[in-house]
């Protein structure tokens, strides 16, 4: 199993990630609805892929799996300002939607078109032994070629991703505990600050 693609982006605030988004041209108008952690996954998903020249063509060997430490609890207060003050009560179902920290591997299977298997776990914190056991795991499933692998992580003052495309029987750097943390502490990596 090698690391064939990979992006590690970090930004300070919601509005960096909307401006990068735009400095990239894309054009994918739901962008703007999804929560912030969906919005991560999504920007790294599209840099990976981007000169895939089977780009959006039906796939069922490529697994998705995620990892973070603060689930969805971005999402998850401000919906809870929403329902907290029974005066003033107002539920939003554009907030609610993203509740559940799995939305971000859905919105990435569906934008490229996976329909392999797809994962989110959440961890005390980073962790390159897990998801490295993790992704080795999925590649027992023998219809799995590739896995996009991510760790998301969108809460308070953290607002940064890692996302790595493995693949088996390719040249490309190693995917071991030890290139994983390697690629998560660089500065060589495109950041956005």
């Amino acid at each position: 199993m090698n690391i064939t693609k990979y992006i590690r982006l970090s930004f300070q605030n919601s509005s960096e990630i909307n401006e990068f988004y735009r400095s990239l041209q894309l054009d994918y108008p739901k962008f703007f609805k999804m929560d912030g952690l969906s919005k991560l996954g999504i920007l790294a998903s599209e840099m990976i892929f981007k000169e895939d020249k089977n780009r959006f063509e039906p796939r069922v060997d490529i697994a998705v799996i995620c990892f973070n430490r603060s689930s969805s609890l971005d999402i998850d207060t401000q919906y809870q300002a929403t329902i907290y003050d029974n005066d003033n009560y107002f539920p939003s179902p554009s907030l609610f939607v993203y509740t559940l920290p799995n939305i971000v591997t859905g919105e990435i299977s569906i934008r490229n078109k996976f329909f392999g298997e797809t994962f989110f776990y959440i961890c005390k914190n980073f962790d390159a032994r897990q998801i490295v056991e993790t992704v080795r795991n999925t590649f027992c499933d023998r219809t799995t070629t590739a896995v996009l692998a991510a760790w998301i992580e969108y809460f308070g003052e953290k607002h940064e991703v890692l996302m790595m495309l493995i693949e088996n029987g390719k040249e490309s750097l190693e995917f071991t505990e030890e290139q994983v943390n390697k690629l998560y502490n660089s500065k060589k990596l495109i950041k956005y600050r």
